[in-house]
């Protein structure tokens, strides 16, 4: 992978084949899931297989979903990941506090002194009702993201436009925190591609970037859909050409008015279409 990640690929980590296909699989970071892909009689094995597979660095960016902070199985998990050497972030499903994340940051520190990168999955109303608070709470704290199922489930949405509410707030959230923005949620039915398209188009116009998958079928989709289009990219470059041959607002032949913000965000699509 090279610059922004797009896709993350969960995958289960007491199945150890499935998580060595993941890493494989070309996506851009790799989620070893040790919550709710994994049953409570195999949480033990999960953990230490992921455990010893984190012993040595890995070819793709691999994170770790801990199990719920306030459950039984989260300090073991901690115990036994958070200073891997293969280890490149930490994600924290069910986070309802700030407190929460700075929990987290003071028991995984290194040897060698900090936490590694923290994620928040916001999961509940509490947790949606706390964002901005959550992505400001420890340094050591990269993103913030939303658990649409158990969201959903809290908020008791029928329809999907009921969430985007909480979508929108989550993505202030991270701006307003100087964070990268967040990632999707997954879409469950994976063999929904056209559904997964549709659904990441909206995502993108939201102001999310990027998507968790749990097949490696969903990847290209979710990468289709969050790269810009060749007509996006002729139209950025267009406009940062023009910036640089006049200084300040202007309208192009077309009759469309540029000013520095208009420019920024070319800027960011030309970095996103190279990955940079």
């Amino acid at each position: 992978m090279t610059g922004v990640p797009l896709t993350w690929l969960y995958a289960p980590g007491d199945r150890p084949p499935v998580v060595a296909k993941a890493l494989a699989s070309g996506a851009d970071v790799v989620v070893i899931d040790l919550e709710d892909a994994v049953a409570p009689d195999r949480k033990a094995y999960a953990r230490s297989a992921t455990a010893e597979l984190l012993r040595d660095p890995q070819p793709v960016p691999v994170h770790v979903r801990v199990n719920a902070l306030s459950g039984p199985w989260a300090r073991a998990d901690l115990a036994a990941v958070a200073t891997a050497p293969g280890l490149s972030g930490l994600r924290l499903p069910k986070v309802s506090s700030p407190s929460d994340v700075v929990r987290v940051a003071r028991r995984a520190v290194s040897a060698h002194g900090g936490a590694p990168p923290l994620y928040a999955l916001l999961e509940t109303a509490l947790g949606i009702e706390r964002a901005h608070a959550v992505a400001t709470a420890h340094p050591s704290l990269r993103g913030i993201a939303i658990g649409e199922a158990d969201l959903r489930a809290d908020l008791g949405v029928r329809d999907d436009a009921g969430l985007d509410w909480s979508r929108s707030r989550v993505v202030v959230a991270a701006r307003a925190a100087g964070l990268a923005p967040p990632t999707q949620s997954v879409h469950p039915d994976t063999r929904d591609l056209a559904g997964l398209a549709a659904s990441c188009a909206h995502g993108r116009a939201l102001g999310f970037l990027g998507r968790a998958a749990i097949h490696p079928r969903q990847l290209p989709v979710i990468e289709r859909a969050y790269l810009p289009t060749e007509e996006e990219i002729e139209r950025a470059e267009t406009v940062v050409k023009a910036a640089a041959m006049t200084q300040g607002a202007q309208a192009l032949p077309d009759g469309t008015f540029i000013d520095t913000a208009v420019v920024l965000a070319a800027q960011r699509t030309l970095s996103l279409a190279h990955r940079t």
